[in-house]
């Protein structure tokens, strides 16, 4: 590969799957080439759905966009022309793009949706880097991104936020927005992007806030519209510009609680649902920044990956739904036998032996497995009998064991799993065996809380939660709205919950409920901060930066809430 600037470099274009990885060109320069598309020009600007990049590497990334004129157009198609479209794009060194490093020109196509993917390589590893998109006279908006530390280097602190669960309907995506406003390294999103619901279909306690468009999604124009809903936010685009990302599914980009090839209800035919799953895979793959090896073929899509940043940390990108058994005993909370079954895995066979190989062949400090559902014991009953979720890890017991020793057999330095799905924020030590309080942690779990899902939800204690009564190995909980902010080095893993007060409402301001600090090979969680209920939105500045541990002054949650009683469950 020529060094970067090289004026040698000249890549053709790749057409995968009908979808177009856009041609690569070391073209020094400080403005895009003249020269406007062939046939009738656009009426507008087709640039509605923003940028977007993702995927690092150390010397490149992917980088999205979308053509959309119409982005709620009945047909999916945006309201655009049925006719591919020239897109040049340019990668600089400076927001300004004084230094222009790369520029090439894609093909946005009818078949794709106009959407555009770039696959890049031959950048320079560990740094910033802007991009833009042009068609016609049209400019996009700027976005940043960064390619991955040197693969012998650890690199600075990583600054990484994972992110999950935005229903368009129950709320502003003002956390999108102050995430952006971090500017963080990398955003993990790890599913529950969009939701399949027609309007009105899932409600919050006094109404929802927004409105879908269109029916539930079924067919590939229904996805693409619901899809371009979704991106015409400006939150929501402004944490796409802000920095790559690694983003997985879970189950509501397709439908609630689907498993493998089987609709929500499996007793309920549904003979279409393959068909379904290819619309939805499709339309997925066309609305994010993933590599070409991602590119789905019908009802298959390889969405598990290995990203590596430098030496300090692996991240074990997972798919946990379209190779998990189908949920026993009816899904739901359950006591049920069948889900200790030695057969049962939520990743199927293929997926685990990568997951475990990729434990032994790892030499990084950090282990990340950024994945979908809750992966610790949580047991709801306090008698007996033991009561949990079928959708979860729990309803998946021996493919739990089989992982977690995996990567205590392979040596791995320090585990951490990071899960979205639950709607609340969660954090967890990891144990060999669950029902032994007295059994070893050997790693710890970061749950994110939604961006919207579940609509304001409460500041709460965690001391009412049943769940951390009963399980001793769950020591947070809170369940208002926000994302978690990590800070990766060398000798910690430290994670910030980050909450907003309200979205049903947009423009609230996010402060830091809890900290927590994971040691270098030191399994287990260490809280230094937990903000008390009812206090202001002002940072607390002396306690959380000097990093103590603050007593809790707790009011009790709000009983007229949907979720604000101790004892229920919020739907995910």
């Amino acid at each position: 590969m020529p060094p970067e600037g090289s004026s040698s470099l000249d890549r053709r274009s790749l057409l995968v799957g009908g979808l177009i990885v856009g041609t690569v060109a070391a073209l020094p320069g400080t403005a895009f080439a003249a020269g406007p598309g062939p046939g009738r020009a656009l009426r507008t600007d087709p640039f509605t759905l923003g940028v977007a990049s993702g995927d690092p590497h150390h010397d490149g990334f992917v980088l999205w966009t979308r053509l959309a004129v119409e982005p709620l157009a009945g047909d999916g198609l945006g309201g655009m022309p049925d006719r591919p479209y020239p897109v040049r794009w340019e990668v600089a060194t400076d927001p300004g793009f004084r230094t222009v490093v790369r520029r090439g020109t894609a093909s946005a196509r009818p078949a794709a949706a106009h959407s555009v993917h770039v696959e890049l390589s031959g950048l320079k590893p560990g740094r910033e880097y802007w991009y833009r998109f042009k068609v016609e006279r049209y400019v996009s908006p700027v976005g940043r991104t960064r390619t991955a530390p040197d693969p012998a280097t650890y690199g600075p602190a990583l600054a990484m936020a994972f992110v999950s669960c935005s229903d368009y309907e129950h709320g502003y995506f003002t956390s999108y927005r102050r995430l952006a406003e971090e500017r963080p390294d990398l955003i993990l999103h790890l599913g529950d992007y969009q939701y399949e619901y027609r309007r009105n279909t899932y409600t919050i306690p006094g109404g929802n806030v927004r409105n879908h468009v269109g029916p539930e999604t079924e067919t590939l124009p229904e996805y693409r519209q619901r899809y371009a809903q979704y991106k015409t936010d400006p939150d929501l685009q402004a944490a796409h510009a802000a920095a790559p990302w690694l983003a997985v599914w879970d189950d509501h980009e397709v439908d609630n609680n689907w498993a493998d090839g089987f609709y929500e209800n499996p007793q309920i035919p549904q003979p279409h649902f393959r068909e379904r799953l290819a619309a939805a895979f499709q339309a997925y793959y066309e609305n994010m920044p993933l590599r070409r090896t991602a590119v789905p073929h019908g009802a298959e899509m390889r969405l598990y990956r290995r990203v590596r940043w430098g030496r300090m940390v692996d991240f074990h990108m997972l798919d946990t739904r379209q190779y998990r058994n189908v949920q026993a005993c009816g899904d739901g909370y359950r006591d049920c036998p069948e889900a200790t079954a030695p057969w049962r895995t939520i990743t199927g066979d293929a997926q685990e032996r990568w997951l475990l190989k990729g434990f032994r062949a790892s030499r990084a400090r950090w282990n990340v497995l950024g994945q979908q559902v809750f992966f610790a014991q949580r047991d709801r009953n306090a008698g007996p009998l033991k009561v949990t979720s079928m959708d979860a890890w729990d309803g998946y017991v021996a493919s739990r064991d089989r992982i977690t020793k995996g990567w205590v057999t392979a040596g791995v330095r320090n585990a951490v799993v990071l899960t979205g799905d639950v709607h609340a924020h969660w954090a967890s030590d990891l144990k060999l065996n669950y029902d032994d309080p007295a059994s070893a942690t050997v790693g710890s779990e970061l749950v994110a809380t939604s961006i919207t899902s579940g609509g304001n939800g409460y500041d709460s204690d965690p001391a009412d939660n049943p769940f951390l009564a009963i399980n001793p190995h769950l020591r947070f909980f809170n369940n208002q709205r926000g994302y978690v902010l990590t800070k990766i080095d060398k000798s910690e893993m430290k994670a910030d919950f980050k909450v907003v007060p309200q979205v049903t409402v947009p423009g609230a301001a996010v402060h830091t409920k809890a900290t927590f600090v994971i040691e270098d090979r030191v399994p287990g969680l260490n809280q230094t901060y937990l903000r008390p209920v009812g206090r202001s939105n002002a940072r607390l500045r002396g306690d959380h930066e000097a990093g103590s541990t603050v007593r809790r002054e707790c009011d009790r949650p709000d009983p007229a809430s949907r979720h604000g009683a101790a004892g229920t469950f919020p739907r995910s």
